[in-house]
């Protein structure tokens, strides 16, 4: 069974700060990475904020690819100087999402150098067998990786200002530099020790073209490494600058408000209910109608 996430960073910024930017659902999508919008639907008796959410792949602008779903939170402020949970549970619509239904939470944890935004969350693969596959390989290593950025992308807009878009454009400069850094660098290795490789074999032979091409490999591996190695800009969000082990039992176990938050599932079934009932009403009363009118 995979590891949950789990996601920490340091935002040295007020305390309520965070959590408008955090639990504010206008202002949620625009530095988390995962969700493109968030819409509220209501509240419950018992407080659950119940909500909807879209990802919009690769952009709003630009859609190939929405994936759809419904989720329920709750948020619990504790004391004055901050400190509070938020945890949630949530369903993806169709087919298309990679992740199943699932649940998670933040913490908000005051300390003297700032607060601990930290998350931990899980579920269960989708895309079937496919999925249970690829999660472990492909999806649950990207979806962590989306979740560190974002919080990084989060720190500099709490801390700086920054506002998120110009941080995802700053990050995209990044991501070109370095890809085309690799590039020339690549090429040029391979044609040195393709000329090495071919000037000193003709010479020494089958042996010295195994070690050119050796030296070679060593070579483009180690531009690789300093293309993904390099630091990244202190005003460009890097998902390295975040823990990605919790530090202790506390901080990766769920609050005990996870336990009382209702399945999104409920919801949805109960809504797909309503409306059949609303419809089966509405015939019924066209049906009526027409007898009058005959």
């Amino acid at each position: 069974m995979a590891r949950p996430l789990y996601v920490e960073t340091l935002v040295r910024c007020d305390a309520d700060r965070l959590w408008h930017l955090t639990q504010a659902p206008d202002l949620h999508p625009r530095w988390d990475l995962r969700f493109s919008s968030i819409e509220p639907t209501g509240r419950d008796a018992g407080g659950h904020q119940h909500f909807t959410y879209a990802l919009i792949l690769p952009h709003p602008r630009a859609a190939l690819l929405t994936v759809t779903g419904t989720g329920v939170s709750v948020g619990e402020r504790r004391d004055a100087a901050g400190r509070g949970t938020s945890a949630l549970r949530f369903r993806p619509h169709g087919v298309l999402s990679p992740l199943g239904e699932g649940s998670g939470y933040w913490r908000y944890v005051p300390t003297e150098h700032g607060v601990r935004f930290l998350t931990g969350y899980d579920y269960v693969p989708g895309w079937g067998g496919l999925g249970r596959v690829l999660d472990p390989l492909l999806v649950r290593p990207l979806v962590g990786w989306a979740t560190a950025w974002s919080f990084d992308r989060l720190r500099l807009w709490a801390e700086t200002g920054l506002d998120p878009a110009l941080a995802r454009n700053r990050a995209l400069r990044d991501a070109a530099v370095r890809s085309v850094g690799l590039g020339l660098a690549l090429g040029a290795v391979a044609a040195a020790g393709g000329r090495r490789t071919r000037r000193h074999g003709r010479r020494h032979g089958q042996r010295w073209v195994l070690v050119g091409a050796a030296a070679t490999g060593v070579a483009a591996a180690t531009a690789v490494a300093a293309a993904l190695l390099w630091p990244v800009g202190l005003g460009t969000p890097s998902a390295r600058r975040c823990l990605r082990r919790a530090p202790d039992r506390g901080s990766g176990t769920a609050p005990a408000s996870l336990d009382t938050v209702p399945s999104p599932r409920a919801r949805h079934a109960a809504g797909q209910a309503a409306g059949g009932r609303d419809a089966a009403g509405q015939d019924a009363a066209g049906q009526a109608a027409a007898g009058g009118e005959a």
